[in-house]
């Protein structure tokens, strides 16, 4: 196989970008999600909130992106 085939394969790609979810992080602190997302605080956090993807402990708040990232699909146009 050619390498630049390699690179073209719709196969590798998709196993590629499988393993790259897989290892991204779980959970973001909201400074973290306001960047990643694009969103101010007010609005991460009531999105976030109305997903239930807010975790709270000892003054940290994480983002459980999985669970956000699922909320957020219900808003896309097609």
């Amino acid at each position: 196989m050619k390498t630049e085939n390699m690179y073209y394969n719709q196969q590798k790609r998709s196993e590629v970008k499988e393993e790259a979810r897989r290892l991204r992080r779980k959970f973001l602190r909201y400074q973290q999600a306001e960047i990643v997302y694009s969103l101010s605080h007010k609005k991460l956090m009531e999105l976030a909130n109305d997903a239930g993807a807010i975790y709270r402990m000892d003054g940290i708040v994480l983002i459980n992106r999985e669970i956000f990232d699922e909320y957020l699909e219900q808003f896309h146009e097609k």
